[in-house]
């Protein structure tokens, strides 16, 4: 069956990418990506011949196959008919509606008869997903969940997270990572370790003089009344101070003694790899089922602090937990009161991990923490609005986050970077940046872009971007804009690159964006172009090539363009 979609999905693609097209001019208000499916599915269940369609092929397929098949029927709620209708049209006009189909008035008719069937076939769906959601969240949902409050966290204001420097520096002054080195190097180069408890009473002592850890006072075997040294002893495992030995033995790490590393983003991945250690702020109950009820506490606090702008008051951020733990789960109200204090131990290891601070009954995220929230956030698949600092963000930084940003967001980003250096300072760092990676067509037009605005201010900068082959045809292009004396002229190979670049930019937008820019520049003038294209060492001309050569409808073009491909993989 795999082989008879891929099949079919082939042959529909270039019919479809006109379809897309069409509907842009003459059928806006369409959504023309739903129509993929059906007309996928026509073809596989009804007709061989994609323009024959009948009125009860219609039918059965909207009605019986698409309830199957569709992955957002909120979406084709909305939207299916609307765009099969547009498709149908699309064919009529065209004249590929074939002979044996029904008219386009009779299938018109029967998307009408259908439109109430369908509707509510897709509002079943919607209440059967959302029932299936709603009881997967019930069975695995816990404190730490991010997902209720994905909408909040999207749409929080911009955070601006702080330099890697200070980040760094706050990161070597955390007590939980000097404890977890003291006690990997304690344990040294292979001390073995037992299978009912990893360590005897007397080491456990040892470990906790290592750590500067008190030791409790108990009736019964002391390591299971040191909860503090074990989850120490996983965050050295975490943080990839302690590993696994043979025979049943551990050993520390040998650069682990050397903690704080010197370097910054030596010192950032090491805290970054023991950041999902916040879960050992969590309580332990000698119910474990009480301790369940309370799972995720410490994730919990983290994404609530930072919904609530990085500060909350500890008591109503206490209160809040209790009532989410009461909500989630029917012994969440008593895990809490067995608990005492089931923030207590959240607040503590997340200061120790330097993530908070406690001022006067006031909790805050520390920049270290907001660091580490916003990834945890970012692990769970949750969109946020997270920048670095303006005044610490690099030029290749700010490049590739205004890629992502609006057009008007962008052009506030490269204000304010702007106004934090003088015009040739700025153009030299933009352009240095554009040439770290000759394959990034976007950033290196980005940054092309934003120096052309620096007028006589980039000459020095466009003059040594000469020597970079990625940015000579905009050096070139610059300089002799702006009148430089002795300034090169740009050659025929300088415009192909700009070509290339900008093709590269229209593929990476989609397969009909592509189609689109070959479009409007017409089929002669693509053909010109393939002749000599070939010849620039540009680092995506083959896939380009190769591109063209799949999706460009006219035959003919395809066809140079395979010639083309042929004589770039020759040369």
């Amino acid at each position: 069956m795999t082989d008879r979609i891929e099949v079919a999905a082939t042959e529909l693609r270039p019919l479809l990418e006109e379809f897309i097209m069409w509907a842009r001019a003459n059928a806006p208000g369409s959504d023309p990506e739903l129509v993929g499916p059906a007309a996928l599915w026509h073809r596989l269940a009804f007709s061989q011949d994609l323009g024959t369609w009948k009125r009860a092929d219609l039918r059965n397929l909207l009605l019986d196959r698409m309830p199957k098949v569709v992955e957002d029927p909120d979406a084709a709620a909305d939207g299916m008919l609307p765009a099969v209708d547009a498709y149908l049209t699309f064919l009529s006009q065209t004249g590929r509606l074939a002979k044996g189909s029904d008219s386009l008035a009779d299938l018109q008719a029967e998307l009408d008869d259908v439109e109430d069937e369908f509707v509510d076939l897709m509002e079943e769906m919607l209440d059967d997903s959302e029932g299936d959601d709603e009881a997967e969240a019930a069975e695995s949902g816990d404190l730490g969940d991010f997902e209720p409050f994905a909408d909040e966290l999207a749409d929080l204001d911009t955070i601006r997270l702080r330099p890697d420097s200070e980040l760094a520096a706050a990161a070597r002054e955390v007590p939980l990572v000097a404890k977890a080195r003291d006690l990997a190097v304690w344990v040294g180069s292979g001390r073995r370790v037992g299978e009912d408890t990893l360590l005897t009473d007397a080491e456990v002592e040892e470990a906790l003089r290592a750590t500067g850890l008190p030791s409790p006072e108990t009736d019964g075997p002391i390591a299971e009344a040191v909860p503090q040294l074990w989850n120490i002893w996983n965050l050295a495992v975490d943080l990839e101070f302690l590993e696994p030995g043979e025979a049943g033995t551990v050993a520390v790490q040998d650069d682990t003694s050397e903690w704080p590393f010197d370097d910054d983003e030596d010192v950032l991945d090491a805290w970054m790899l023991g950041l999902h250690s916040v879960d050992y702020g969590d309580p332990e109950l000698e119910d474990d089922d009480l301790t369940m009820a309370l799972a995720g506490l410490t994730r919990g606090l983290l994404v609530r602090l930072l919904l609530a702008g990085g500060s909350c008051d500890l008591g109503e951020l206490s209160r809040d937990l209790a009532e989410a733990a009461a909500e989630l789960d029917e012994l969440g109200a008593d895990a809490w009161e067995a608990a005492g204090d089931p923030v207590a131990s959240a607040v503590e290891w997340l200061t120790g991990y330097g993530m908070v601070a406690l001022d006067d009954g006031t909790l805050r995220l520390t920049p270290l923490g907001t660091e580490g929230v916003i990834h945890l956030v970012d692990d769970a698949d949750i969109e946020v609005d997270a920048r670095p600092a303006i005044e610490s963000m690099s030029a290749h930084e700010l490049l590739a986050l205004s890629a992502e940003l609006p057009e008007e967001e962008a052009d506030a980003e490269f204000a304010a970077w702007m106004r934090l250096r003088e015009p040739a300072k700025a153009a030299e760092e933009l352009l240095d940046a554009a040439a770290e990676d000759e394959s990034d067509a976007l950033i290196r037009v980005q940054a092309a872009s934003v120096v052309g605005t620096l007028g006589e201010a980039a000459v020095p900068a466009w003059q040594a971007a000469l020597k970079q082959s990625s940015l000579r045809p905009y050096a070139a292009t610059q300089l002799s804009q702006l009148g430089v004396e002795g300034a090169p002229e740009p050659t025929t190979d300088d415009t192909h690159w700009l070509i290339l670049d900008m093709w590269t930019i229209s593929a990476g937008l989609g397969r009909s964006e592509f189609v689109s820019s070959l479009r409007d520049i017409g089929p002669d003038m693509v053909n010109s172009l393939l002749e000599v294209i070939w010849k620039i060492p540009h680092a995506h001309v083959e896939e380009l090539l190769d591109l063209i050569s799949q999706v460009h409808p006219d035959k003919q073009v395809a066809k140079a363009a395979r010639r083309a491909l042929f004589k770039a993989r020759s040369a």
